[in-house]
């Protein structure tokens, strides 16, 4: 299964109280960039899910619809817990004044350094505003946004990624229970004032999720689970068994179809993360179109090497919508596609835990009573 990160299909019922009404990050992304060009995810039944320019709907879609979340939040740690089955009852804190001096001490604490910044920031004018002041006295950039995360900058001349990354798990490891952030996120950046740059060295450390998942489900029948990106670093390593990095789209693909080449059995949770984080947030319309372009491509490689016995599963976590009044994500339904052996070409729409449901009965056989989502495929074992 893969998440095609923000890439929402449309506002949610109660997207009025995060801000977000009347969002829509494929539909509003498709018409700035005056039409998407994707043939596969076409032939797949995106344009049967909603209306897209230049996104046909499909004559014989695979299994399509809409999905939502039966819990709050609109950030990549809710999205991917919903989708293997794990909903919490309240949100995750926020931060929209900065965060309380408990919380800037233990940063202090882990890391011996001062603290620049210290409010919700957008990430790259955050490095841009406080880079030069980083670069003079040696104080994290810490700094957040709508979603619970907790994020530490360092320049790599001034902190060396490992030391960064030790700072954020000691940072995680220290929040009291009342600051449970999501993500505490290491980001570290290169470069020179007014020409900063992020690298490919972000690592996410995340709450542990509150419940059981459909990854350990998975895990318990045998089925060995492979995170690819920043799936795995969003379950803490919870029901993970291997995770491969995926810095970039490009490195996630390739490593994808790799284990679509190799594995004969096992369940491959795949994060694509630049749809988001590159693009999505910058809201640079051509980026995000051009990024989708090349998941296509990948995606019609896949269909190749899918044989009888598989699944593929084609989601996001979320919106971003290009055309909002801010550069945080949106509260939107995700996509479903769902290519297997008896889709009948069915419309299905609900939770996103129905995803995790199909998982595991599609590679097990089993269902969880006691997990959220009702299984959209029939096939048993």
């Amino acid at each position: 299964m893969v998440v095609l990160d923000a890439c929402g299909v449309g506002a949610l019922p109660d997207a009025a109280d995060y801000g977000d009404a009347g969002t829509n990050t494929l539909a509003h992304l498709a018409a700035q960039a005056g039409g998407l060009r994707v043939p596969a995810l076409e032939r797949l039944g995106l344009g049967s899910i909603l209306e897209l320019e230049g996104v046909r709907p499909a004559a014989s879609p695979v299994l399509h619809g809409r999905l939502h979340p039966l819990g709050p939040g609109k950030d990549s740690i809710t999205g991917h817990w919903e989708l293997m089955g794990v909903v919490i009852g309240s949100p995750l804190p926020t931060y929209p004044d900065g965060f309380p001096p408990e919380v800037i001490e233990l940063v202090v604490a882990s890391s011996g350094r001062g603290v620049v910044c210290n409010g919700p920031y957008n990430g790259i004018e955050a490095i841009d505003d406080f880079g030069a002041r980083h670069l003079e006295t040696g104080a994290l950039i810490v700094y957040t946004s709508q979603d619970s995360v907790l994020q530490i900058a360092a320049h790599e001349d001034v902190l060396a990624p490992a030391d960064l990354y030790r700072i954020c798990r000691e940072v995680r490891g220290g929040l009291p229970v009342e600051h449970g952030v999501g993500r505490v996120i290491a980001r570290p950046f290169t470069g020179t004032a007014r020409a900063f740059e992020r690298t490919d060295r972000r690592r996410d450390f995340s709450l542990a999720p509150p419940a059981r998942s459909y990854l350990q489900e998975c895990q318990q029948a045998g089925v060995p689970v492979h995170a690819v990106g920043k799936a795995g670093q969003l379950f803490a390593g919870v029901g993970v068994d291997f995770q491969h990095p995926g810095p970039t789209n490009a490195d996630a693909l390739a490593c994808t179809t790799e284990l679509l080449r190799t594995l004969d059995t096992g369940l491959v949770f795949t994060n694509l993360i630049e749809t988001d984080q590159r693009y999505g947030h910058r809201h640079d319309v051509a980026g995000f179109a051009r990024a989708l372009i090349e998941i296509d491509a990948c995606i019609e490689r896949w269909l190749a090497l899918l044989r009888p016995a598989d699944l593929l599963i084609l989601t996001a976590d979320h919106g971003c919508d290009v055309t909002a009044p801010h550069t945080d994500h949106t509260r939107e339904h995700a996509p479903l596609l769902a290519a297997f052996d008896g889709h009948d070409s069915r419309r299905h729409d609900g939770p996103l835990a129905d995803v995790g449901a199909s998982v595991l009965r599609w590679l097990t056989g089993l269902d969880a009573a006691s997990l959220p989502g009702e299984a959209f495929v029939t096939r048993r074992g």
